[in-house]
């Protein structure tokens, strides 16, 4: 009769035990989610070409794509809408630059269809752009319990202490190629970490929430320096003809360049003008002596 006096606090024991490992309380939780751009270009281990003197021909204004690349195994860090929101907030801050004809958001879904550079050239083709502007990321999960956790042991703690650290640190990186030769021109990355506390019961929604934030914060990083490489890469081009060769689309009316050729027609008609002037003068002035 002895041995069933321990039954009931055999019974508590393996119900703790039990709780613990389905809670995991005192350990910690790592999840994580990516999009590779190398995997995506180069799949199967394909070997980049040899680009070096290969020099992309750029006609403004452009006409832009920019999309998600896949995530790897079908998973992404946030959903569809909000990708499209986020990259529609990217638009919104480089459609009105005068060297940008359109923006298009491209959906991660045409992506996956087709990977390597044909592939990124094929959906460049379907909707009609010059550039590509491809967004990879890497998002990483940590939940872990701190001291106070052995509350989490009652019913009562598990809804009331938060005793439980959730911190989701997001990198992405915006890789913008040129569609005809796929040669890189410039990229942009941004980098965001966040961190929060919460119960054991919430800690899966406080989790999935810090993703959403940490994400949109680092995409607005990566658009703040998007908008800085491109000035740097419109130095560069200045600077540097190998970089990339620019023109004007006849009759566009834009930049620069127009504007020179505009001037310089100017000051040839004004001294074509000039110059009859002087001879009609001059034979004027030959009459009359004669």
């Amino acid at each position: 009769m002895r041995y069933f006096k321990f039954v009931p606090a055999s019974l508590m024991i393996l119900l703790l035990v039990g709780c613990s490992s389905l809670w995991n309380i005192g350990g910690e939780t790592r999840s994580g989610v990516s999009s590779s751009l190398v995997d995506y270009l180069y799949p199967h281990g394909e070997v980049p070409p040899d680009l070096q003197d290969t020099i992309p021909y750029l006609e403004l204004p452009l006409r832009v794509g920019i999309a998600f690349v896949p995530g790897q195994g079908g998973r992404s860090a946030i959903s569809e809408a909000t990708r499209i929101q986020l990259l529609d907030n990217v638009k919104a801050e480089f459609v009105d630059r005068e060297f940008i004809e359109h923006i298009e958001v491209i959906p991660d879904t045409y992506l996956r269809s087709s990977k390597g550079i044909n592939g990124m050239q094929q959906v460049a083709r379907l909707y009609g752009v010059d550039v590509m502007a491809l967004v990879s990321y890497d998002q990483v999960a940590v939940s872990e319990d701190n001291a106070a956790s052995f509350l989490y042991w009652t019913i009562v703690g598990s809804y009331v202490i938060k005793a439980t650290s959730n911190e989701v640190q997001t990198f992405v990186d915006t890789a913008v190629f040129d569609v005809k030769t796929a040669r890189l021109l410039f990229r942009a990355p941004g980098l965001d970490k966040m961190s929060d506390r919460s119960t054991l019961i919430e800690s899966g929604e406080v989790v999935r929430k810090t993703k959403d934030s940490s994400f949109a914060a680092a995409m607005g990083a990566m658009t703040q320096n998007l908008g800085v490489e491109l000035d740097q890469f419109r130095a560069r081009v200045k600077e540097d003809p190998s970089v990339a060769a620019v023109q004007w689309k006849p009759g566009s009316g834009g930049g620069g360049t127009f504007s020179l050729w505009m001037l310089i027609a100017l000051w040839l008609a004004g001294v074509h003008r000039g110059a009859r002037l002087s001879c009609n003068r001059a034979t004027g002035r030959a009459v009359t002596d004669l």
